[in-house]
């Protein structure tokens, strides 16, 4: 992409010949270019970060006022429905009141089963910051492994 920085694919010969680098400007070749590297991770790290906390706002809200409502609310509903319950099944008051409890724990545990899929989907975004990290670590393994290496001499 335009806007990133590009790593040096160049590599040293172990009898300094070639590009003419010494084995010191190699490594300090490497080097720059781990900087390079940790440097963009860091920034595309950010940018999921940020990605991640606007998708996860909508969702934090709805569950903070959700569970204020819920909260705030329960207790009135609970004693209004358990007395309507004992009413209406002819029952004592507390078995009215611990019926309608009962339902509206279930009933809030599927709402807060809910919000936390979604809120489980909006950090998908750092899938690509993993996928660069394992990138730029096979291509630091691979600088490791060849480095040091005569490079193969061309037949003509």
């Amino acid at each position: 992409m335009a806007d990133q920085a590009s790593v040096s694919g160049g590599r040293a010969h172990a009898d300094g010949s070639g590009n003419g680098e010494s084995v010191v400007g190699s490594i300090a070749g490497f080097g720059n270019d781990v900087a390079t590297l940790v440097e963009l991770q860091a920034k595309l790290v950010a940018l999921d970060a940020r990605e991640a906390a606007a998708r996860a706002k909508l969702s934090l809200v709805l569950v903070i006022v959700g569970a204020a409502v819920l909260l705030g609310s329960l207790p009135v509903l609970v004693a209004g429905a358990g007395l309507l319950v004992a009413d209406a099944l002819k029952v004592s008051t507390g078995l009215g009141l611990l019926i309608t409890a009962l339902t509206a724990i279930v009933v809030a545990g599927v709402v807060a089963a809910v919000a936390a899929v979604r809120l489980g989907r909006s950090f998908e975004t750092f899938r690509r910051s993993r996928e660069e990290l394992v990138r730029n670590i096979s291509w630091i393994r691979t600088v490791l492994v060849h480095s040091g290496r005569a490079a193969p001499r061309r037949r003509w």
